[in-house]
């Protein structure tokens, strides 16, 4: 027996190395839209390793120090220490600049990548039984997404900075009887306090990428534990071994996961990290320098949140000035617009695979032939977009259209009702009265989608 067959029997012993390699052939669809999970992870991967650099230069304390870098209009002054590791960071540090710009587009596109795989896996039915569990462990994800991203958004203490944050501390306090006790462990108090950014700090560099971390293991060993789901097959399928009838849904086909789609997922992540890193080298981001350190007695000019939180700023700005007392309870607009009307929007993400139930389903459907779902679907887009660009009110009303925001704020509100209620009908009446499309003719080939080896199939996997 060779020694390399003694190490490997070796390990194989104690970590049963001969189940793990059932894994390895495992059929993953050749499916280019599948991937966008994957660009989701290797954006948290890469917002792991370039939140570690900036976490070794960063300061989360708003304790006052005198600045002496190189920003000629700061010298001297005594300013947050916040504030100056960021400044520090961003034109001290060799590569600072280049990695809190990668960090920065890295989070942007975790966001949207999470958002755009959910919009496939809805518009194609993927969440459908059995993999609801996933959906509902997805669209949790997508709320902590967001919360890192807002917790991070703080940490320069800068002027635009403290004062986005302080509209989240206000959302917090509206909550009834809680507000209050919620604030003092998200913010350490009344908004802004010494305690506030180290709290925010702890949220954004450990609980929150723990939590993600857990959400992102649960996900995949849910996708292990299920079948994969695979578009539906034009026909009969040959792997070189045996056919595979193009209805039958007890097996999976498409690339095995080594080395096949282990190659795949390796290409998406350079092409991610390249993507990212151009972003990151041509387009600036937030300038701190520009707005300066916290100053409690001014506001910045034009205050907005980033583009995935600005529908909730949409509510806020459309609802008219709400003040309801019962008993011990205090509503106002802030909660309505800010807690709850978001807390609903994401209770029906939650809830869609429950009320769209279906037996149990392997193959994804084709949108044109859902016509209430891509109905549905289409309503929500076209609602969260009226809903953005009513955030954008004052910039719509000022710079667009050279009027005051009271004249487009009730335009605005009538169409966050009306103009997603006519596109889903629209959509439902023009999909229920087209055929369904006939699939295209197929020369039969078993070629895999990126004109590989053929392709390989399995009675099990996961579902991306």
């Amino acid at each position: 027996m060779s020694r390399a067959k003694q190490v490997y029997d070796w390990f194989d012993s104690r970590l049963d190395l001969e189940n793990g390699q059932t894994f390895l052939g495992k059929a993953f669809p050749a499916e280019d839209s599948f991937l966008l999970g994957e660009v989701a992870v290797f954006c948290f991967l890469l917002l792991i390793l370039t939140g570690v650099f900036l976490g070794f230069f960063y300061e989360p304390s708003t304790s006052a120090v005198q600045y002496d870098g190189s920003v000629a209009q700061f010298q001297g002054e005594e300013m947050p220490e916040a504030f100056v590791s960021v400044l520090h960071i961003t034109y001290t540090v060799p590569f600072g600049m280049f990695i809190r710009r990668l960090h920065h587009w890295a989070a942007h596109l975790f966001v949207a990548s999470i958002g755009l795989h959910m919009l496939r896996v809805f518009f194609t039915g993927a969440y459908r039984n059995p993999r609801e569990p996933n959906w509902v462990v997805g669209t949790g994800l997508a709320v902590l997404a967001m919360g890192a991203a807002y917790t991070g958004y703080a940490l320069p203490f800068d002027e635009f900075a403290a004062t986005a944050t302080g509209i989240g501390y206000n959302l917090t306090v509206s909550v009834p009887l809680v507000g209050d006790f919620l604030a003092e462990i998200v913010f350490g108090g009344e908004f802004p306090t010494s305690a506030t950014i180290p709290r925010l700090y702890f949220l954004h560099v450990l609980v929150i990428p723990l939590l993600i971390m857990g959400g992102l293991a649960l996900h995949m060993f849910i996708l292990v534990r299920q079948k994969h789901t695979e578009a539906p097959r034009e026909d009969d399928v040959e792997t070189g071994r045996e056919a595979i009838d193009r209805e039958n849904d007890d097996v999976i086909v498409g690339l095995p996961a080594v080395p096949n789609q282990a190659a795949v997922s390796a290409v998406v992540f350079f092409l991610t990290a390249a993507t990212l890193s151009l972003l990151a080298g041509l387009l600036p981001v937030h300038n701190v320098a520009e707005y300066g350190p916290n100053d409690p007695a001014a506001t910045p000019e034009l205050i907005m949140p980033d583009w995935f939180l600005m529908w909730v700023y949409g509510f806020l700005k459309l609802l008219p000035g709400i003040a309801i007392d019962l008993g011990p309870i205090h509503i106002n607009s802030e909660f309505l617009g800010g807690i709850v009307l978001p807390g609903l929007v994401f209770a029906a993400i939650l809830a869609w695979p429950f009320i769209d139930r279906t037996p149990e389903v392997h193959f994804t459907a084709d949108p044109l032939d859902r016509p209430w779902q891509t109905a549905v679907g289409v309503a929500a887009v076209a609602f969260v977009m009226i809903a953005s660009i009513a955030g954008m009110n004052n910039i719509l009303a000022n710079q667009v259209l050279d009027v005051s925001t009271s004249v487009v704020n009730p335009i605005l509100a009538a169409a966050l009702l009306i103009v997603p209620t006519l596109f889903g009908i629209a959509t439902y009446l023009l999909l229920r009265e087209d055929d369904p499309a006939t699939p295209p003719e197929t020369d039969g080939e078993d070629v895999a989608a990126d004109g590989g080896p053929a392709r390989s199939s399995d009675g099990g996997g996961d579902d991306d």
